[in-house]
């Protein structure tokens, strides 16, 4: 441990933000990690960003800035190289002559001033930002400008064409096709920096575009050539193991590419169209997976339901919400707290995501027989004390989930209803009966995942009653609520990541005498747990848009969704 980073705990024990007890704990956890003190802290919520951006203001005497308050000059930013900015997470604030201003979350590495220096020819000033006010600033404003190399590539790419004959048919280069090499890396690199969560190669009549999913919205990067497609598309095929002759089916493959010294996999599938094959590319970024139950975003009295049964000896908990809203992260964040030398945990899941140390994952093969419930019989004779099923989707492994939760186990698992409580009826109609069901369910949590509004834009209201009453909330008329309205550091879009709303329906013993009668009505359900604290995932939305962190928009849309 250095002395800087002893100091700078020592520092936030004296200025009585932290206690002795709590620095202790993180250092003991730094020295597994090597993670820094302050990201340990925060991650642990222990301290806010801001507190730890006054504490190393205070420390290093060097300026802090608020990312959202400022527009980067987007001439000022062409002079720094996208991979350095990257690289060292640093991004150029404002120039005066030979000087230029740069924002950085540790001002303390001189290699990324060095680095920017050398680049730049000018003199380097460093401020400190928050970590993830500058990796927004740094997605937002990077996230879809296009790279330079690909620009560069393309017009190889368009020049190669160009200088055939017209009736000869450009040939489908595929091993040896370096530009094609070339630009396919690019792009991958840019979706992963650019923070992607998918990668859409869709072929039109004249051209090709290529869309990245970023926040759950997809927006267009670049258009490429028609007459390239076949190639682009040989080219993901051979990475991801697929056979590049086959373009009447669809298939499925999958890669690992490195980047900024981390391995990041690729889950491939390709469709035919009209116009070609359709590629979407899902990124399994590793450095994402480990994510804390305290950034989940619950409210504090989920958080403390979650860990609770996150912490149980045995029993059932699900998990429920549509694709796409944040199961699987929730399920390994829930595994990481439970995850220790003393327990044997398996896995079963349909496709491994994310690999976790100290873990037994194991990827289901229907077509050689290994499916959640035999998968699950297995697991059983390997002696668990928790197990994951991937997804509920028969009566056999719902009922091989609920004896191993009546066995000792602690079973965690999904399952696709519309709310938490609509779980009881969902595994009724499989065929277990009430009594199983009160026994072996511990607890339901339902999620989705909304967008997060821009701080930096965001726009306050009072809600009217004709807009209350058609939401309906007519409780709410008069309150104070926020909306989107777009500025430079949200694209215009008004708001910046995504968030999730929940709700954790615990089975106390109230909630159970009702399942042992075979009360299945949600809305009975739902009212009987309001009584114990039980609180909806439309009032969790709406408790979270009065805060400001998204829209009430945002939290209809979601809520109808799921249905």
């Amino acid at each position: 441990m250095s002395a800087q980073k002893k100091m700078t705990g020592e520092t936030l024990v004296q200025m009585g933000i932290i206690s002795q007890d709590q620095l202790d704990a993180a250092l003991s956890e730094q020295s597994r990690t090597r993670e820094k003190l302050g990201r340990i802290l925060v991650q642990r919520g222990i301290l806010t960003e801001q507190q730890l951006i006054e504490a190393l203001e205070f420390l290093m005497g060097i300026p802090h800035i608020k990312m959202s308050n400022v527009e980067i000059d987007s001439e000022l930013l062409k002079m720094v190289p996208i991979n350095l900015i990257r690289m060292h997470r640093v991004l150029p604030v404002s120039r005066r002559k030979n000087t230029m201003t740069l924002a950085m979350s540790d001002p303390q590495n001189q290699k990324a001033i060095d680095d920017i220096q050398m680049a730049t020819g000018l003199n380097i000033i460093p401020v400190l930002a928050g970590e993830n006010d500058l990796d927004v600033a740094i997605r937002q404003n990077l996230a879809f400008q296009m790279d330079p190399n690909i620009e560069k590539i393309l017009g190889e790419l368009h020049t190669e064409q160009k200088i055939l004959p017209k009736k000869e048919a450009a040939p489908i280069k595929v091993v040896d096709d370096a530009p094609m090499i070339r630009m396919v890396n690019s792009m991958l690199v840019q979706a992963i920096q650019g923070r992607a969560s998918d990668i859409h190669i869709e072929p039109q009549e004249r051209e090709t575009r290529v869309r990245f999913r970023i926040d759950g919205e997809l927006y267009q990067v670049l258009t490429i050539p028609q007459q390239n497609h076949a190639a682009l598309v040989s080219r993901i095929k051979i990475m991801g193991g697929m056979d590049i002759a086959e373009k009447r089916l669809p298939q499925d493959g999958r890669f690992r590419f490195e980047v900024d010294m981390r391995e990041v996999d690729f889950r491939l599938s390709t469709l035919p169209t009209t116009y070609g094959e359709k590629v979407v590319m899902r990124i399994l970024d590793q450095s994402y997976a480990l994510t804390r139950i305290e950034q989940l975003g619950l409210s504090s009295r989920n958080k403390e339901y979650l860990l609770h049964l996150a912490r149980r000896p045995y029993g059932m908990i699900l998990l429920t919400g549509p694709t796409g809203s944040g199961k699987t992260t929730t399920l390994y964040s829930v595994l990481n707290e439970v995850n220790s030398m003393d327990k044997n945990i398996i896995t079963l899941e349909d496709p491994v995501e994310y690999t976790l140390a100290g873990i037994n994952q194991v990827q289901t093969n229907p077509r050689a027989g290994l499916t959640f419930a035999s998968g699950l019989r297995s697991c059983l004779r390997q002696d668990p004390d928790v197990i994951m099923v991937g997804e509920i989707r028969d009566r056999e492994t719902a009922e091989l989930a609920v004896q191993a939760s009546l066995t000792g186990h602690l079973v965690f698992s999904t399952l696709h209803t519309n709310s938490a409580a609509g779980s009881l009826a969902r595994l009724n109609d499989m065929g277990i009966e009430d009594f199983l069901i009160g026994s072996s369910l511990a607890g339901v949590i339902g999620q989705r995942l909304i967008r997060r509004l821009c701080t930096n834009c965001r726009e306050s209201y009072t809600l009217d009653e004709e807009t209350a009453h058609r939401l309906g909330m007519p409780e709410q008329a008069g309150q104070q609520y926020y909306r989107a309205t777009g500025c430079n550091m949200c694209r215009n879009m008004g708001y910046q990541g995504r968030m999730g709303i929940h709700e954790v329906l615990m089975i106390s013993n109230t909630v159970r005498q009702y399942i042992n009668r075979g009360e299945h009505n949600e809305r009975v359900i739902e009212q009987a747990a309001s009584q114990e604290g039980f609180i909806s995932i439309k009032e969790d939305g709406i408790a979270k848009a009065r805060q400001g962190l998204t829209t009430l928009e945002e939290v209809m849309k979601a809520v109808l969704l799921g249905g």
